[in-house]
């Protein structure tokens, strides 16, 4: 049985090309070519799914999730509560804060630059060597991180040390989450991809769990242990999940639809080029969708843990609470997260998106004024309104609508560019932006409210712009839109 994507109908001669039978799925010149069987792997969407592939797929993309969401965590965490003593202590306790939160964000202003690289060699040579090479080098980069020595050991080239590995870091990070998503996508069946694209996401809330969990514990430790040693273990076990990552990827297929375009010398030498000929909108849409999801997950789970612990903050000194309250935000994250994805299957990627963005708006200003009030419980429930309902009614949905935003002949380089540059706009400076108003603004709760408030307002207006992509072909080599 054939089926024309052009016209969305039965392929009974409506084209040039003959019927021809196939036992599986393939793309030719915008024909889709399918042979409709009883077997379960058999998909309404006429892709026929490998459930060894797809389990491979979403078990590579987790942990390669858990383990960028991991160093996530601990160097947000560290750069909030630790950092600033150890690395830049002439600088003073608000300075050394600030300055803590700028390797933070140095992280991110890597990573636009590491989505065109990683995205170039993802749409020519194939997703799974992107997978294997950003997993590399993001794990040993915060493994190396255990190992520098402070400034009280070596002066200010522990600082500089870190600013590099922080650098490397973000290289790999900047093109894991755009594989996964890619990956995943590519490999689900199209009806439910909302649901497993975000179940790779699952990992992301596993990598935040062992991180805040791992601070918590550590937050009972003396504080003199703490800062002469145990503050590495963290960044050196991030070598477990290295290994684990790396051997289960090495297992892992090519996607079908990267294999179609090679089977077809679709492959096209200059994706980037592609991308600023072709898809200018659709990454200014990306962008636009990131900044209320990414930029107040880093103000609920970093900002926010500075704010009551800084030494004007409601819980000053503190190291317990706000790990605590993380973990657990991501213990409900990672059930509301493959919730979201798969109501994006039933009602649209988009509604779902824009109720998302809405949601996050309207409860900034009250979230942080309850922060102020000095109650723990309330911290928490802030945390989890916050992280596991705003941040995942709009992670869910995006897990498989950025994919399904760009033509197959460039889209990991599409993905890569929305997540990355819009990491750089919203989620990687936001800590250190908000501590320097927090300063000049005497400690005001209306700092953190307002820039939550205007990011989640950016996403919710770009919904409006974004077109429907939910049950898009993804073979197909032009964008949505």
């Amino acid at each position: 049985m054939l089926y024309c994507v052009q016209h969305s109908d039965r392929h009974d001669g409506c084209c040039r090309y003959p019927t021809r039978p196939t036992g599986a799925w393939s793309a030719l010149e915008g024909v889709f070519v399918t042979t409709r069987t009883k077997s379960p792997q058999a998909t309404a969407d006429g892709a026929v799914v490998d459930p060894d592939q797809l389990r491979r797929a979403t078990l590579a993309s987790s942990v390669g999730s858990a383990l960028e969401y991991y160093d996530f965590y601990i160097y947000g965490l560290a750069s909030a509560l630790i950092f600033g003593p150890l690395f830049f202590a002439p600088l003073g306790e608000s300075g050394a804060v600030i300055a803590s939160f700028a390797t933070y964000g140095v992280g991110f202003a890597a990573r636009p630059f590491c989505g065109v690289v990683f995205g170039y060699i993802g749409d020519r040579f194939g997703r799974k060597m992107v997978l294997i090479l950003t997993i590399g080098l993001m794990g040993l980069s915060s493994c190396a991180i255990g190992l520098l020595p402070t400034f009280e050991q070596a002066g200010m080239l522990g600082a500089v040390l870190l600013v590099s590995l922080r650098i490397l870091q973000g290289l790999g990070a900047g093109a894991e989450q755009a594989g996964a998503t890619t990956l995943i996508s590519e490999v689900a069946p199209r009806r439910r991809r909302g649901f497993f694209a975000s179940l790779p996401f699952v990992g992301i809330q596993l990598g935040t769990l062992l991180g805040a969990g791992t601070f918590a514990l550590m937050a009972l430790a003396d504080k003199a242990v703490l800062q002469a040693w145990l503050w590495r273990v963290p960044f050196l076990a991030s070598v477990v999940l290295i290994a684990i990552a790396v051997f289960i990827r090495l297992r892992l297929k090519e996607t079908p639809v990267f294999q179609e375009l090679e089977k077809h010398k679709a492959v096209v030498k200059n994706p980037v080029g592609q991308i600023w000929k072709h898809s200018k909108k659709n990454v200014l849409i990306g962008i636009g969708l990131r900044m209320g999801e990414n930029g107040n997950s880093s103000i609920y789970s970093a900002l926010l843990v500075s704010f009551i612990s800084m030494p004007a903050g409601v819980f000053a000194g503190d190291k317990f609470i706000g790990p605590t309250g993380l973990l657990i935000a991501a213990g409900f994250a990672a059930v509301m997260v493959v919730t979201f994805g798969a109501l994006s299957d039933r009602f649209g990627r988009v509604p779902v998106y824009r109720y998302g963005a809405l949601f996050q708006a309207v409860i900034a200003l009250p979230a942080f004024y309850l922060v102020t009030l000095g109650n723990v419980t309330l911290v928490w429930i802030v945390m989890v309104l916050g992280i596991a309902l705003g941040v995942q009614a709009m992670l869910g949905p995006q897990c498989a609508l950025l994919p399904e935003l760009f033509g197959s002949q460039h889209r990991f380089t599409g993905v890569a560019l929305s997540r990355e540059l819009s990491a750089v706009l919203a989620g990687g400076f936001a800590p250190m932006i908000g501590v320097a108003l927090l300063a000049a603004t005497n400690h005001s709760w209306l700092v953190p409210a307002i820039y939550s408030l205007a990011l989640a307002a950016i996403s919710f207006i770009t919904t409006f712009f974004t077109p429907e992509t939910n049950g898009r072909d993804l073979v197909l080599v032009e964008d949505a839109g």
